[in-house]
């Protein structure tokens, strides 16, 4: 998969979020979070947490080459393979406790943060295999 933003959009995505994690505490502190507009900030959170995430997954790499897309590739089958196992455990859970009134509603959120891990792992991982061949 070919990166389709800039450089500096990988930076970017990590403040949005930090950003993300950290305003709804914040606004909660100053009063602003009620229990009548509580789910529209924590749906808020979530698109924030999703536009980070995409951010740093299609954000060029420094050193761009055919293994960083090798790399993207496989942490995007990797995640697709771990959001599976982490939706069927949650699946699992709710049967075995008899719980029919949650319903997990954050896999797209949850899938987007593994394949940054992925990719970050993938990407740490290839660096220290450069530095210690040569």
């Amino acid at each position: 998969m070919k990166a389709l933003l800039p450089v500096f959009c990988r930076p970017l995505g990590y403040l949005v979020l930090v950003v993300a994690l950290f305003i709804l505490p914040l606004l909660y502190l100053q009063g602003m979070v009620t229990d009548q507009n509580l789910l529209f900030y924590k749906e808020c959170t979530k698109l924030l947490m999703m536009a980070g995430c995409l951010l740093i997954i299609f954000a060029l790499s420094k050193n761009e080459n055919y293994e960083t897309e090798r790399i993207r590739n496989s942490a995007v089958r990797n995640a697709v393979f771990l959001t599976f196992f982490f939706v069927f455990g949650g699946m699992l859970w709710r049967v075995v406790h008899g719980d029919v009134v949650n319903v997990d509603t954050s896999s797209f959120l949850t899938f987007l943060i593994f394949n940054v891990l992925c990719l970050e792992f993938g990407l740490k991982k290839e660096l220290v295999n450069r530095l210690f061949k040569r």
